[in-house]
């Protein structure tokens, strides 16, 4: 590939393009409208107020086969911030070598030539206008993903539960990203599984148990905790309580009853999960707003449409949030619909919307 160099003066500068007035203008005009100032004559920045998430169940494929209609609804909804989960994307690195976990591998034709692709998209309208983070895992499996309006940067955006800057979560489950009055936590948390082993309960229950130890340790400042949380936390939250509490594969029965049933709705896990609310002091916006079983739009994801999981749905995709931010919650919807799955754009899980109100700067929510 040819490549272009401007040409260099003879004082090893090379020559900057003249900015028109218009732009300077155009410029200080986003940066002021990106300001208010309060009472005490304070200058804070606006903060993000719109938010999406989806899991995506691989954006290559996404991007191969529904793009245009998911920027269409990107376009209408104009969030500020969007999150997915189930990214699917390798982690650059050779065979062998340490992984970077923030960058897409591309030291393979193949790999290269897919990484071309999801930049292609991500450079096209609306997302152009968005800035993206990646937290991704060694193979096509699992990984997250970020993207924030460039007007609206973080302070600080982590990968880990701990919150270690260079340090990335196994399998790219967690972006973490500071704002000057919040916190947004991304996470695809691990399915439960069937049964009672290392990559099934016991890792799930290990999760959960750092989730509570994190969102308690992250109370200092407000929360809004979102992604596939892989749960549904109570009865409302399926279309057949029934169906899912006696599902079992090949017959196998957990030892323990509370572990019995459909992954993300075995009572185990929803009393976990409860205790993560209660403890980090939160609530379940989409759930604050819709207090009745909505069998058409209440529901995140859906099963197959052929086979015995035709009609089954869950709502596991969420967007949790302080209970200082509560009352600022304006809405907060499922975008699929029906057991078709229009609105999930080739998933099997839909986006999920949430808008707050702008914060009243002369208070201190933090």
């Amino acid at each position: 590939m040819k490549r272009f160099f401007k040409p260099i003066e003879k004082d090893g500068s090379a020559k900057k393009p003249a900015r028109s007035t218009n732009q300077e203008d155009s410029e200080k005009k986003e940066a002021s409208e990106l300001e208010e100032t309060n009472s005490n004559g304070k200058t804070m920045k606006k903060e993000p107020l719109k938010f999406i998430t989806w899991n995506a169940n691989s954006l290559l494929l996404r991007v191969k086969n529904n793009w245009p209609e998911f920027s269409k609804f990107v376009s209408d909804i104009n969030p500020d911030v969007i999150v997915i989960q189930e990214v699917r994307m390798p982690a650059a690195g050779s065979k062998g070598a340490t992984k970077n976990s923030g960058e897409i591998k591309d030291d393979t034709n193949s790999s290269r030539e897919e990484k071309q692709i999801l930049m292609r998209a991500l450079s096209s309208s609306p997302f152009r206008n968005y800035r993206v983070w990646w937290s991704l895992a060694d193979s096509k499996y699992a990984g997250t993903a970020l993207l924030v309006k460039k007007c609206f940067q973080p302070v600080k955006v982590s990968f880990a539960l701990d919150q270690t800057a260079s340090k990335h979560e196994p399998d790219g489950r967690v972006i973490l990203a500071e704002f000057e009055t919040f916190r947004l936590l991304n996470t695809y948390a691990p399915n439960n599984g069937w049964k009672e082993e290392e990559n099934s309960f016991q890792r799930r229950r290990k999760w959960d148990k750092r989730m509570l130890e994190v969102v308690v340790r992250l109370s200092d400042k407000p929360l809004i905790w979102c992604g596939d949380l892989n749960v549904s936390h109570e009865e409302i939250d399926v279309s057949h309580p029934e169906f899912f509490s006696a599902a079992k594969v090949n017959g196998y029965v957990p030892p323990n009853k509370e572990d019995c049933g459909q992954p993300g709705f075995t009572l185990s896990e929803r009393k976990r999960f409860s205790a993560i609310l209660k403890e980090g002091k939160l609530i379940d916006a989409y759930r604050f707003l819709h207090k009745e079983r909505d069998m058409e739009r209440g529901f995140s994801w859906s099963g197959n449409p052929i086979g015995k999981y035709r009609g089954k749905r869950m709502r596991i995709d969420y967007f949790i949030v302080s209970e200082k931010l509560k009352d600022r919650v304006i809405q907060c919807e499922m975008h699929g619909h029906g057991i078709e799955l229009e609105g999930f754009y080739g998933s099997d899980h839909c986006p999920v919307s949430i808008e707050l109100s702008p914060a009243n700067t002369d208070s201190n929510e933090s």
